[in-house]
């Protein structure tokens, strides 16, 4: 339970105490939520958001005034930190582990409002999943469920089962659980083969094109960012933008029904996780290695 000492709350994890200062400020403005009340929700996420960034090298995006004051991006752990706080070097960075409930309240009390975290895992050179990353060329895009559908149409082809998840923004990432085996540069072919299909059969919906202002309106599929090295946004991070939504997955029946990223969000995605879970985690390692192989015979 906190109590309150002066302008400031305490947090009592177990044996941990954490002094949450300005507990009152208001973080997202327009739904009322305060910095203490942000904290509170990240506790509520963490059964469901941690198994997403543990063992992932976090890179966080901060607001000291809320989303609408200045933020700024860190990579490497700030100096001091608690003791709670386990590390990991890259090069030159010292990266946050985001592995416990302690460090997940503790970052939202430095007012990181997203958690992006590295494509590999630490330590590990061959990746546990293989994602892509839908992104609208237009900030309002009424098309990307359907773009979302076609994509998952393509994979249910080739036997594969998928989850897609809202960004928090304005995009969509799929998602696919993958058996131990294929190499980043193996996945990349992957995505490079799906996206180009979709683009080929959907020229006035898809492309692959890298640079937004040659886009036009269309959707890129962008195959790339999946990679060691680079980052996407957690599965139940919050995202700092009006409503305060958070990068959900879906099901398919809200596919269909044209759901929008701002349905989902720090007010009620607790509850809609207690009632249906995390739907990444109930699907099963994905056979990948297999469809590889099909798609890079000769005779295909």
């Amino acid at each position: 339970m906190p109590t309150t000492t002066g302008n400031a709350v305490k947090l009592k994890l177990g044996e941990i105490e954490l002094n949450v200062t300005h507990p009152d400020k208001l973080i997202w403005p327009d739904v009322g939520i305060t910095k203490l009340m942000y904290i509170q929700k990240l506790a509520e996420l963490a059964p469901y958001l941690l198994p997403h960034t543990t063992g992932r090298y976090l890179t966080t995006i901060r607001y000291p005034e809320g989303i609408h004051g200045v933020s700024f991006y860190q990579k490497n752990c700030p100096v001091p930190a608690p003791s709670y706080i386990r590390t990991a070097d890259a090069g030159d960075i010292r990266y946050i582990r985001l592995d416990s409930l302690p460090a997940l309240v503790w970052l939202g009390s430095q007012y990181a409002l997203e958690l992006h975290v590295s494509c590999d895992r630490i330590g590990d050179p061959l990746p546990d999943r293989w994602m892509l990353d839908i992104d609208p060329s237009l900030d309002e895009e009424p098309r990307i469920m359907e773009a979302t559908s076609i994509v998952l149409e393509l994979l249910d082809s080739l036997g594969l089962a998928a989850v897609p998840k809202t960004s928090g923004a304005t995009g969509v990432q799929v998602v696919m659980p993958i058996e131990r085996g294929p190499t980043f540069d193996q996945l990349r072919e992957f995505g490079k083969f799906v996206s180009e299909y979709l683009t080929t059969r959907h020229p006035k919906l898809f492309t692959v094109e890298r640079l937004k202002k040659n886009r036009g309106s269309l959707i890129y599929l962008d195959y790339l960012q999946f990679y060691s090295g680079r980052t996407l946004i957690s599965a139940y991070s919050p995202r700092a933008r009006p409503g305060a939504p958070v990068s959900t997955p879906l099901t398919r029946e809200e596919v269909k029904r044209g759901a929008k990223a701002t349905d989902f969000n720090l007010l009620n995605i607790a509850d809609r996780l207690r009632r249906m879970g995390d739907l990444i985690e109930k699907t099963p390692k994905q056979p990948l290695g297999r469809v590889l192989g099909m798609i890079s015979s000769p005779t295909r």
